[in-house]
């Protein structure tokens, strides 16, 4: 009898992610463009690495018991990889989530078990009813509890560091020019442009922002301006308070998107590559657009863009042709969904 080949459970299935060349949404620029299209993780995102890789960091430090509660704050993409890792390894999970969070997103984070404490979005980070304000509350009433602080936890860099770097620069056999990627907490941009700059300096990094954010102005003034806050659409992106998790000196500029540009690129890159990708992925998209039109890249340019979750997070949202008309995004008649037909 041959040997059955299986895996031992899903978490050996973290990491490891494709590299897809992108061929019809950038047509029209000069480079080689490719996605590292992170919703081929189990959990459908990039958040798998962090939360495996910080949860084993706990274990062997002795801070992580059997038993004990794992306690974060998420926009959702962080909670489900925490609450999948937090099943198969016997911990409870608690989390705090962003109320800009889709519903599509905390209905999947109560499946995987986990509890849910929905915040206010636009609030100060400081507010007590912020989700960073939570979950230090819970945490500080939960005997036992572990708080994973992705913002401010310096291992959210090292498990790119420690992975999505290596792979990249395996996959492009080192030609990589351009790493182009989003920045919310900051670990993804971080860890990876830290290894890829170890490789070559020369490599270009660029971060994607949002309007409303502060992480662009502070990036090239090191001074934090309350006065770029104000609410935005995007989740996962941007951020009204400055992440210890990102290094900001291994990004080379950042540049803002919109939440409308965001959503229909999000809309294209399914329609034109057949990746289903999340809001996001639609903002790298749509920052990789911007660059090319300013003239960052040449025909010799290799350019990854990581894509950092799926589409599936977003059905009530961007996918929804609802939605999209009642934020005022559903002009672009090119990118429509294509409508729905019932026989009678």
């Amino acid at each position: 009898m041959k040997d059955i080949k299986a895996y031992s459970s899903v978490l050996d299935l973290i990491g490891n992610t494709p590299l897809i060349q992108l061929n019809r949404i950038t047509s029209q620029m000069k480079g080689n463009f490719y996605a590292k299209v992170e919703a081929f993780n189990p959990g459908h995102s990039a958040k798998d690495r962090i939360a495996l890789y910080i949860i084993e960091q706990a274990e062997k430090q002795g801070i992580l018991k059997p038993g004990d509660t794992i306690i974060e704050t998420t926009s959702g993409n962080t909670g489900f990889s925490i609450a999948m890792v937090s099943v198969l390894k016997g911990y409870k999970c608690i989390l705090a989530v962003s109320s800009k969070s889709s519903k599509d997103k905390i209905n999947m984070l109560r499946t995987m078990g986990a509890q849910v404490h929905v915040c206010p979005a636009h609030v100060a980070a400081d507010d007590p009813r912020s989700y960073y304000e939570v979950a230090k509350r819970l945490h500080s009433e939960i005997a036992n509890s572990v708080y994973i602080n992705q913002y401010f936890n310096k291992l959210n860099i090292d498990a790119h560091y420690q992975s999505t770097g290596p792979e990249i620069w395996e996959q492009t056999a080192g030609k990589i020019t351009h790493l182009v990627a989003c920045s919310g907490t900051g670990g993804t941009i971080s860890g990876t442009a830290r290894f890829l700059k170890e490789q070559n300096p020369e490599v270009k990094v660029i971060g994607i922002d949002a309007y409303g954010s502060v992480l662009q102005k502070y990036h090239e003034t090191k001074q934090f301006d309350k006065n770029e806050i104000y609410p935005y659409r995007i989740e996962g992106l941007g951020k009204n308070l400055i992440p210890e998790a990102t290094d900001f000196d291994s990004i080379d500029a950042f540049i803002k998107v919109t939440d409308e540009d965001s959503a229909h690129a999000a809309r294209e890159l399914a329609k034109t590559e057949g990746i289903f990708a999340g809001y996001t992925s639609g903002a790298a998209v749509q920052g990789l657009k911007q660059l090319s039109e300013e003239g960052v890249f040449d025909k010799d340019s290799v350019v990854v863009v990581i894509l950092p979750d799926h589409g599936s997070r977003y059905m009530s949202k961007i996918f929804s042709d609802e939605w999209m008309e009642q934020q005022g995004f559903s002009d672009q008649e090119a990118e429509a969904v294509e409508k729905v037909h019932y026989v009678k």
